[in-house]
């Protein structure tokens, strides 16, 4: 089985790129767990770990797909926006891209942080560019454990992107976090459940943003992504 460049399977950045065509729901029980201005999010219980795995199929109108990936990818700009972000940046590591993101978490509760690979895949499929990432939990010795800060060792993700044959992109994304430490299952899967209908109104930016033009683009695009992220509603990550 051929391995891209980061020791991600080939195969899994087309099985991402295949599910923007095809969802793969049947044959598992995957529940509807929201659907709502274009998006569906949908929840599989985890036996395992007690949690739940979520897919997200949906469109981003006037979110153009190489702007949105490549808002997805930049992570100093990320720091302006997700106001949750403690620390975040990325190294490269024997190949690899491995980023190091610790999370700010409600007060009495210990920060988390992630260490993780990720890479980015355009492919052409039928004539058309679609965007993969694909990103999962890893462990390296430039990234030692911190005191105070629970590490998150379960995290997974896979991202595909492409146009809508419009103006936006249609995108789908698979993600699974177990936030560890002292958080009971049931209030990490209530908090993914409940929470979601908060995402709406403005995207809070910084002055950076209050250009037109090409930065309103920018804003459009991480509205967008705040939409596809908060629909899931990670108690861990983008809460």
């Amino acid at each position: 089985m051929a391995r891209a460049a980061g020791g991600f399977q080939e195969e899994q950045f087309w099985e991402a790129c295949a599910e923007l065509k095809q969802p793969k729901l049947a044959g598992a029980n995957w529940e509807l767990l929201i659907e709502a201005l274009g998006i569906c999010v949908y929840r599989l219980w985890d036996q395992e770990t007690g949690l739940y795995k979520y897919k997200v199929f949906g469109t981003l109108k006037d979110c153009p797909p190489a702007l949105l990936i490549d808002v997805y990818m930049d992570l100093d700009y990320r720091k302006q926006w997700d106001q949750n972000v403690e620390e975040l940046y990325e190294r490269r590591c024997n190949g690899q891209t491995v980023v190091y993101w610790q999370v700010r978490y409600p007060t009495l509760m210990s920060n988390r942080d992630y260490v993780y690979v990720r890479e980015r895949r355009d492919l052409d499929v039928e004539e058309q560019k679609v965007y993969v990432v694909l990103a999962q939990s890893t462990s390296h010795s430039q990234f030692p454990e911190r005191s105070g800060v629970v590490r998150v060792k379960q995290y997974k993700q896979r991202l595909a992107i492409t146009s809508d044959g419009r103006k936006g992109s249609k995108v789908f994304m698979y993600y699974f976090d177990n936030p560890g430490g002292q958080i009971p299952t049931w209030l990490i899967n209530w908090a993914a459940k409940v929470r979601s209908p908060e995402v709406g109104g403005d995207v809070r930016m910084t002055n950076v943003d209050s250009a037109r033009g090409a930065v309103r683009l920018k804003r459009l695009a991480v509205s967008g992504l705040m939409r596809l992220f908060y629909e899931v509603a990670w108690l861990s990550d983008y809460g």
